[in-house]
């Protein structure tokens, strides 16, 4: 692959939706999980979720066009806001046929979708909303930001499970290299924090149960890891090549260097036991890179917290790296905050850039007692200092999805360690 700039990038998550707060969380190693309030989950085998609260204080939509839209788009909106202005792009000043737009999420946007639904059966079809047609489908968000912005480039919505932003992302770097689009807005949406959304990941059986204590719910590669918590949010990134950056003198946040998706074929849910498809995903990667097992200061783990998952997770980097592989920091950030299933890629790209620039590695939270079998150096409970020149992020999705993304430290790059 050839280089591709990371010129702005655009956090909502639990842990803040200004990049500093949600680095400053991240490093602090503060859990943002808690009880489910924004409707009654108590009867739901796992109601505890990582929630945003002040998305209303950072919007620039206004409410007639909120009626129209799910969470979800008003969070990858919010997300592609803070990207472009972090890029400090003018599109007044851009060709809008020849900007992208490049997104994933996995189960779409149903609070909309419920209660429509509801009032379907109460009201009749009257009741109805006519924007229910295009509200909750997975490529809303992406129409919503091509519309308010006016961008009319090639763009695609990606459905991979929690693979989906990542693989939307790899997908936008292969695009700009093919030069049918001058840059793209890359990334993930996802708003599972609703009554149904809800239902349905409980009855996939990987949520963690540990509802009394939350915060301690979620502990990747622990022995006690009972399954991983949802949470909302979006990650939007600007990609761009180092040309044109360089034309336009915009500041380059990271590069990314490689990327490579490959599948189990083994079962429609679990992940093939061996972990084979997943090592083979980053040697393909490290190869689209141009690198070995040397050049990689740092993995974000995918960090599903189910037994088979953290397991084969853990093979396949031994797999590759060997016995290099034990002085690699390994770390699950998301432990403090939860799964944002098919935006978690992005969101984790976001947070291994910041990293970067920190020179610090995040913790995995709640791993108080390791997994004999998950024996990597995993960050465990508090952040690292170190010096991260390139790193690794893997996204796995259920069914054997895998993708993995190398992306390289900018020699721009800021800090916010004061913050």
């Amino acid at each position: 692959m050839k280089k591709i700039a990371i010129t702005g990038m655009g956090i909502v998550a639990p842990p803040g939706i200004d990049k500093r707060v949600f680095w400053a969380n991240l490093k602090a190693g503060h859990s943002f999980i808690k009880e489910i309030t924004r409707f009654d989950a108590s009867l739901y085998p796992s109601h505890i979720a990582g929630q945003v609260h002040e998305l209303d204080a950072y919007t620039h939509v206004s409410s007639r066009l909120l009626k129209k839209m799910d969470v979800f788009s008003h969070m990858a909106l919010v997300a592609s806001d803070l990207a472009l202005k972090d890029a400090q792009l003018d599109l007044s000043k851009e060709d809008l046929k020849r900007v992208g737009i490049f997104m994933g999420n996995a189960i779409g946007g149903w609070l909309y979708a419920e209660t429509e639904l509801r009032d379907l059966y109460i009201e009749g079809r009257s009741g109805v909303s006519p924007y229910m047609a295009s509200a909750w489908f997975p490529a809303a968000p992406q129409g919503q930001v091509s519309i308010y912005y006016g961008i009319k480039g090639y763009s695609k919505t990606v459905v991979a499970d929690r693979a989906s932003s990542l693989m939307a992302i790899g997908y936008a770097c292969k695009i700009i290299n093919k030069d049918k689009c001058d840059f793209i807005l890359a990334g993930g949406m996802e708003a599972p924090v609703t009554p149904y959304a809800l239902l349905c990941c409980n009855t996939s059986g990987i949520l963690s149960q540990r509802n009394a204590e939350p915060q301690t719910a979620y502990r990747p590669f622990d022995k006690t890891r009972d399954g991983l918590v949802i949470a909302e949010g979006a990650g939007v990134l600007i990609l761009e090549t180092p040309e044109r950056t360089a034309r336009r003198g915009s500041h380059i946040l990271a590069n990314i260097l490689g990327y490579a998706t490959t599948t189990d074929g083994f079962d429609r849910i679990e992940p093939e036991p061996t972990g084979e498809q997943l090592s083979r995903a980053i040697k393909l990667a490290l190869d689209d890179a141009g690198l070995g097992i040397n050049d990689i200061d740092y993995i974000c783990a995918d960090g599903v917290a189910t037994k088979i998952g953290d397991i084969t997770e853990t093979k396949a980097i031994k797999e590759v790296f060997g016995k290099k592989a034990y002085r690699i920091p390994v770390s699950a950030p998301k432990s403090m905050f939860g799964n944002l299933l098919g935006a978690s890629g992005a969101v984790d790209l976001i947070a291994t850039i910041l990293a970067m620039e920190n020179k610090t590695v995040p913790p995995t939270i709640n791993l108080n007692t390791p997994d004999s079998e998950c024996d990597l150096d995993y960050c465990p409970n508090k952040a690292q200092n170190k010096e991260i020149k390139r790193a690794m992020v893997i996204s796995r999705g259920r069914g054997g999805i895998n993708c993995v993304m190398i992306v390289e430290k900018s020699n721009e790059a800021q800090t916010y360690g004061t913050q």
